[in-house]
Parts: structure tokens; C-alpha cells; sequence
């Protein structure tokens, strides 16, 4: 991997002023979709410009909700083609599968030692969904402690994150906090590199983009396919005949436009938007198109990896075996710190 560059990121972007160690990770889902590209993937992409950066696919993470044993290899496969079509590249990152490095659960656990229960039970994400639930697993209050090991097993010094996910980064750093109080400084306290893409709502116009929803669209679609799925995305519900005035900045298809379709396009859809002089479903068919091109280079080298499949298991074995050399350098620190060491300091 090419040694990380000097940022050239101004403030107010968001992003750290100099180099970083990166770590971020997706739950395979398969395909990607929109939300996982403005919210993340499009950010990562940026972000091997000028950091050393570690991507991973994290498996680990998807159990602790109900998830099917024999889907779950594919969607592992599909969204390391999805990674990789967007423009992932394993020459500056370490792209790689979470359940291939052993140390991200041995780190875990060791950091059990330290995790406060309480701040696990106030982590919003598990109120909302142990609320739903009548036997709550044991992984899923013990979710954000894997994901600290995930981070502080890469000694990252920055972490790519929605505001959702804040909560649970303040706890890594808590947890490094403790650790490091208690067994002598080693882990940094990595800091957000927040999204510029704010929350991407669904086709549904009402909630977060996610495939347990059905209102997404998957960035590998063929164009046909985008088309089914953005004709039935909800416009301004004000807006009844096609000559009623519009209010683009309450539509959530307008809010995809900005993302997708050419800048120069805009004023004039939000203009006959407010006019009433374009129709929802043309503005829709806009959005679709502009959808389809921006995808255009993706879906071809995807069709090139689907082709070899052996491609994407190379890259992602080669970035594993990177993972691990990183990895055992953080563990073997731990142990020696924690007195685990013990085989080390046998007398000769």
C-alpha cells in the first residue's frame, strides 16, 4: 500500500487537515444501493486520495440480527463487487472481510474489561431495536464494543460517519479512554469524518434508505431496473395534477437530483417544478437517466468481476492477510499490556 499523502482538505469540509489512518465498514447487504454510496462509499473513494485507508465488509456485525446463513456469502461477494465497481482500489486501501482477521473478536472481548454497560444500554440504536424484541441478544448490547475493536484494532485516527453513528464513535473513544488509562497509552481516540450527504431518505420519502424498507435503488441497476424503482418514489404530496405548483425543496426527488444530475439542469427543475409546467413523472424519468449514467462505468466493471470472480476473492484474500500483519502487531501490544503474555516470559 502507497504511503499516506499530505491532506489537501481545507477546513470546514468535514475532513482531518492531515494524513490519518482511515477504518470504516459496511454490513453486507449485497449490491449496495443509494444510500450506501452518498452516505459512505462516494466519501471513501475521496478519502484514498490522502489517507491510509481500511474498508471493510463486516460480516461479524450482520449476525446479530436475523440474517440467513446461506445468503450471507453472496451479499459478502456482491458488495465487495459493489466496493469495487465504485472505485475502490486495493493498490491504496486494505479492502478486506471482517470474520477473515481473527483479532477483531479476540480484541472484543479484551475490551469487555473495560466497556461500561451503561453507556451500551443508552446507545440509541439499541433501544430502538431491543424495544422490538422480546429476548434481546446478547450481541446486539455488545454490538458497539465490536465495533471499537474493529477501529481501535487498526490504531485508526479517523473514522467516515453518519450523524447516526456519533453515538457509537464517542463510546470508542470512551473505551480508549479506559484502556488506555488503565493499561498505559496505545489507541488513539479516533475522530468523525462526518458525511457531507446529510440523511438520504428512501423512495418512501419517509425514512432512511434501507433494503429491509424496499425503497431503495441498487447502484449496479441497469437502467430499466432504476427506472422501475424511481417511478414509484414520493414527490411533493401537495402536488395533485401536473400543472399544480410544486415545492422542490420539500421533494425528496428533487434532493436526489442534486446528487445525480448535472448542476446546470437544476434551476431549471426546481423552476418548472414551481411552475407547474413539468410533470412529477418527467422529473422523475430525469432523475432515472441521470441515475443510469452516473452508474454507467460501475455496472461495466462490475460485469468484468461477476465475469472473474476470482478477481474479487484475490483482492480480498491479499487485503485480509494486510488486515492480520496490522492486526497481530495490535493484539500482541495488548496482551503484554494486559499480562497476557505469559508464554513470552518463560525462564530459558
Amino acid at each position: 500500500m502507497a504511503d499516506p499523502k499530505t491532506a489537501k482538505k481545507g477546513a470546514g469540509t468535514g475532513e482531518p487537515e492531515t494524513a490519518s489512518r482511515v477504518f470504516s465498514g459496511m454490513q453486507p447487504s449485497g449490491e449496495a444501493h443509494l444510500g450506501n454510496y452518498l452516505g459512505a462509499l462516494r466519501q471513501w473513494v475521496r478519502l484514498q486520495d490522502d489517507h491510509e485507508c481500511f474498508f471493510c465488509i463486516v460480516d461479524q456485525h450482520a449476525i446479530t440480527g436475523e440474517f440467513s446463513p446461506e445468503e450471507l456469502p453472496a451479499r459478502v461477494f456482491d458488495l465487495a463487487v459493489s466496493f469495487l465497481a465504485v472505485g475502490l482500489d486495493p493498490e491504496r486501501s486494505t479492502i478486506f472481510v471482517q470474520s477473515d482477521v481473527a483479532e477483531h473478536t479476540e480484541l472484543a472481548w479484551l475490551l469487555n474489561a473495560v466497556a461500561p454497560v451503561g453507556e451500551l444500554e443508552r446507545m440509541t440504536q439499541y433501544k430502538d431495536k431491543s424495544a422490538r424484541l422480546e429476548s434481546i441478544p446478547a450481541g446486539l448490547l455488545n454490538y458497539p464494543i465490536l465495533q471499537a475493536a474493529d477501529i481501535l484494532l487498526y490504531q485508526a485516527t479517523a473514522v467516515p460517519v453518519g450523524e447516526d453513528q456519533l453515538q457509537h464513535l464517542e463510546l470508542t473513544r470512551e473505551i480508549a479512554r479506559r484502556w488506555n488509562g488503565r493499561f498505559g497509552q496505545l489507541f488513539p481516540e479516533p475522530r468523525p469524518i462526518l458525511s457531507d450527504a446529510g440523511r438520504i431518505l428512501g423512495l418512501d420519502g419517509n425514512a432512511k434508505m434501507s433494503k429491509s424498507l424496499g425503497n431503495t435503488v441498487g447502484i449496479l441497476a441497469e437502467p430499466e431496473q432504476v427506472w422501475d424503482r424511481v417511478r414509484t418514489a414520493v414527490t411533493d404530496p401537495q402536488r395533485v395534477r401536473r400543472d399544480d405548483p410544486g415545492r422542490p425543496e420539500v421533494c425528496n426527488v428533487f434532493s436526489l437530483h442534486k446528487h445525480f444530475t448535472e448542476p446546470d439542469r437544476i434551476p431549471d427543475i426546481a423552476g418548472q417544478c414551481r411552475a407547474g409546467t413539468r410533470g412529477c413523472v418527467e422529473c422523475k424519468k430525469i432523475l432515472s437517466d441521470s441515475i443510469a449514467d452516473h452508474f454507467a462505468e460501475a455496472r461495466a466493471r462490475a460485469a468484468e468481476l461477476r465475469d472473474d470472480p476470482r478477481e474479487v476473492y484475490r483482492i480480498l484474500e491479499e487485503g485480509a492477510e494486510r488486515a492480520r500483519q496490522e492486526a497481530r502487531s495490535t493484539i500482541r501490544q495488548v496482551r503484554e499490556r494486559m499480562g497476557m503474555d505469559w508464554a513470552s516470559r518463560r525462564p530459558d
